[in-house]
């Protein structure tokens, strides 16, 4: 008698060892799914601010609402298709629909030095820009060739960032921020890319997606090297302070709330030198 019940106190014991042995490992199996969970968390907060700090819009047009743009986000783009081509010569691959119909801009005999003018006829004034074609050509040659066409004429600049960054977006004749020319061409002029007030750049959703949409920098902004800055504005700058003073819908990024139009774009020879 006392034998048998020494086997079931013994049995007993083995029993609760192994409860004791599954109960550890099932703890130590949630505290992994748990560190797992936490990772994947971090991680996706970081890609979301990354790419919160680094966009300024094209087609999935994102624009930065804080001034910690990534340095980093310049390397693919610097490596441009833009190198292989020959000189005085552009490529402009057709992609999605066109916003607005447009031809093509010249792919070849390109002009290389020779600046332009540009007079942004807009409904709060006139804006004047200078393009500098030795330093992005196919980008000059491309909006040479809408403004020409009178692809900008009666469309809205649809963004205006008042936090972080202090631009405002134009060129897109749909107003949605979605839309462009229907072609698009690769990046130039990005090495040691800054954007002081004043300057001209192009919008884009990533490396060599330029478009037609483009952007006005009002105050010194903090941007990664990754939009082509294709010029810059000499005279107007009062119309785009009074613009951000009366801010957005939604506040800090969005719909101006004072309208912008450009009603026209004139574009002229400069003199050089």
């Amino acid at each position: 008698m006392a034998s048998n019940k020494r086997g079931k106190e013994l049995a007993r014991m083995r029993a609760e060892r192994q409860a004791a042995r599954r109960a550890a490992a099932a703890a130590r199996r949630r505290q992994r799914t748990a560190v797992v969970a936490s990772v994947v968390a971090v991680a996706v907060v970081a890609v979301a601010a990354i790419l919160l700090a680094t966009k300024v819009g094209g087609s999935t047009k994102t624009i930065a609402a804080a001034a910690a743009a990534s340095p980093s986000a310049s390397t693919a783009a610097s490596a441009s298709p833009a190198a292989s081509l020959a000189p005085g010569t552009c490529a402009y691959p057709v992609g999605t629909p066109a916003s607005r119909k447009v031809a093509l801009p010249p792919k070849a005999g390109v002009e290389q030095t020779q600046p332009y003018t540009v007079s942004l006829k807009t409904t709060q004034g006139v804006i004047a820009l200078k393009l500098d074609t030795a330093k992005a050509p196919c980008t000059v040659n491309s909006f040479r060739s809408l403004a020409m066409k009178k692809f900008f004429d009666g469309t809205p600049c649809h963004r205006l960032t008042t936090q972080g960054i202090y631009v405002l977006q134009c060129g897109d004749p749909s107003g949605k921020g979605t839309g462009g020319p229907g072609y698009s061409f690769a990046d130039e002029n990005l090495k040691g890319a800054t954007y002081p007030a004043g300057t001209v750049a192009m919008a884009n959703s990533g490396p060599d997606t330029n478009g037609s949409q483009f952007f006005l920098v009002y105050k010194d902004t903090q941007l990664a090297p990754s939009y082509t800055p294709f010029g810059t504005i000499t005279s107007g700058l009062d119309i785009l302070a009074k613009v951000a003073a009366a801010g957005s819908t939604p506040a800090g990024d969005g719909k101006p709330k004072l309208p912008v139009s450009i009603q026209t774009a004139i574009v002229a020879a400069a003199p050089q030198g």
